[in-house]
């Protein structure tokens, strides 16, 4: 048996497909500046129209949603910047593949760094267009995952998003990969497709061959090659359980969260494009409780979306959340979050220097776009506005003042604006979770950001796998920030919400409800699981159990006192 990362829930039982992508070696015989220009040309002709292809072939399968991958990978190929930077190296004497392999890893590198699952996405997106360039240029053949005919669990060294937007879900039962974490491209996209997967197995391509009979639990990580007749049986019944299960979960699709002693609290989405509204409908979230724009941003290459661009993103949210509250945080940019088209002074800690609202505050002309363009899709839905990385109340207020002049400007100029739009604010750093009973005063709600609230409290960076062990959701000084910042929110009438990753994570769940947590927002796939925690979950118990995880010493207490909750 193989242990990896299970990234999606449940199992997958079939024949193996080894997916075995080529090599790329870098060729030493010398191009001239011409031969390398034209070779490159060629290849990069032929990189669209391959894109383009496999489009067309996984329009059969795929919904336009999960096409827009291709749409992603055909605007970086069509990247002026990306081409005229590699073109650059070539006149400089490098050949094509060389030139290609340098400023793809450069930009490779600058997006892998960054923290954000949808900057890491992004990277894949470039690893997965210069691999298919660089095949182009050395006259290698990629494999056609559209052509699996059978039922299979795909077993690769990595999923690329063509790889995993090719798949035919009526044939692919599942995939292993042997690297890979809970951020990667093939964890999000199995999420999101619902297949089961687990990432990160070691030695999992050297220890089957293709045909093989694999065993595949996205529950617990576990992978077995060629499994016994016992172990077959086993797996059967687990997986006809997990799909009952699924199935059953259906019935909370358009209920309301309700604990058994007739406690509500909202469960929402987390989102990063409108295109990921199809997503949030189809789990039955009950809203929006943040929306990335970053992301609008990071598709840009080449300036600033303008207002008419973002305006329009926010429309299409905003009607489609049909009247249920939809959170927007505004530019969060700076530390791992970079631009193409802007520069950042070097800073010697970037996390806790020029970013998020104190950039937009510094820069007003980059803010008031967005702020105008959020302020005129306003009429279209429910908005709520969100600021990041709030440190203190003179920041807030001069935020939210800026926005309410910039609406004064708009009804000047004959621009409806709604007169229910809700202004509130991240609470991610520890200073505004202590003060939060003043902030409430001002703010009309919070969320808390418990990403960067545990590492700034902890001091260690999340991403250091040496200090991982320090990422500590249920430690009861987290615990206690989290109290502090639902009671100062409530203290005056304000709800509290929570965007972070401990807003889907089960074992938070009974002891968020017992804090008094008002609003859950998640990945929409962990919409239902959580409903159904919730729902089998007495308010005034969780009270109780609360009480008693904010007198624990450790996380593993703490741990200790939920799990006895959901053994229950």
């Amino acid at each position: 048996m193989l242990k990896g990362i299970a990234t999606s829930s449940g199992i997958a039982i079939g024949k193996v497909y080894k997916l075995e992508q080529p090599k790329i070696v870098l060729k030493e015989a010398k191009q001239t500046v011409e031969e390398a220009l034209g070779i490159f040309e060629n290849a990069m002709e032929k990189t669209i129209k391959d894109i383009e292809l496999i489009k067309e072939r996984a329009a059969a399968t795929l919904k336009p949603e999960e096409l827009a991958i291709f749409d992603a990978h055909l605007m970086m190929a069509q990247d002026p910047e990306f081409k005229d930077q590699i073109i650059a190296r070539i006149k400089d004497g490098l050949n094509a593949d060389q030139a290609t392999k340098e400023i793809s890893d450069m930009m490779i590198g600058m997006f892998e760094s960054m923290e954000d699952a949808y900057f890491k996405e992004r990277a894949a997106d470039i690893k997965d267009v210069s691999f298919r360039l660089l095949c182009n240029i050395l006259g290698l053949n990629i494999p056609d995952l559209t052509t699996i005919d059978e039922e299979v669990v795909i077993v690769a060294e990595e999923m690329t998003p063509s790889d995993t937007a090719q798949l035919n879900k009526k044939y692919a039962l599942g995939f292993v990969t042997e690297i890979g974490g809970k951020t990667s491209h093939a964890a999000i996209m199995a999420v999101a497709l619902g297949l089961p997967a687990v990432v990160g197995c070691t030695g999992i391509m050297s220890a089957c061959k293709h045909g093989d009979k694999i065993i595949l639990d996205a529950k617990s990580g576990d992978v077995i090659v060629n499994p016994t007749d016992e172990e077959l049986r086993l797996y059967e019944e687990k997986r006809k359980k997990f799909l009952e299960e699924k199935a059953a979960l259906q019935v909370l699709l358009d209920k309301p969260t309700i604990s058994t002693d007739g406690h509500q609290v909202e469960l929402v989405a987390n989102i990063g494009s409108p295109k990921d509204m199809d997503n949030v409908i189809a789990n039955g979230a009950e809203g929006v409780g943040l929306y990335r724009t970053e992301f609008l941003y990071m598709e840009s290459t080449e300036d600033f979306p303008s207002e008419d661009d973002q305006f329009e993103a926010y429309k299409v949210v905003l009607e489609r959340a049909q009247g249920k509250r939809v959170v927007v945080r505004t530019l969060d940019i700076g530390g791992d979050k970079k631009l193409p088209y802007f520069e950042f002074d070097p800073e010697m800690n970037p996390f806790l220097g020029y970013r998020a609202i104190r950039l937009c505050l510094d820069r007003k002309d980059i803010f008031k776009t967005q702020v105008r363009a959020l302020l005129k899709a306003s009429v279209y839905g429910k908005l709520a506005i969100m600021f990041p990385m709030i440190a203190t109340i003179d920041e807030f207020k001069n935020a939210k003042q800026f926005v309410l002049d910039t609406k004064e400007e708009l009804l000047k100029e004959g621009v409806k604006v709604s007169d229910e739009i809700e202004i509130g604010m991240m609470v991610e750093i520890p200073a505004s979770a202590v003060l939060a009973d003043e902030f409430a005063k001002y703010a009309d709600f919070f969320s808390i950001g418990t990403n960067d609230l545990i590492q700034y409290s902890m001091a260690a960076d999340r991403m250091s796998e040496k200090v991982a062990y320090l990422y500590q959701p249920l430690n009861p000084s987290i615990l206690r920030l989290i109290k502090m910042t639902i009671d100062g929110a409530h203290s005056q009438g304000r709800w509290c919400g929570m965007c972070g990753e401990m807003g889907g994570d089960p074992m938070a769940a009974p002891v968020l409800l017992g804090l008094g947590l008002d609003e859950f927002s998640m990945s929409a796939t962990k919409i239902l699981p959580t409903r159904k925690i919730i729902t089998s979950l007495n308010k005034k118990e969780m009270e109780d159990l609360a009480s008693k995880a904010l007198k624990c010493h450790t996380e593993s207490e703490v741990a200790e006192l939920v799990k006895s909750v959901l053994a229950d």
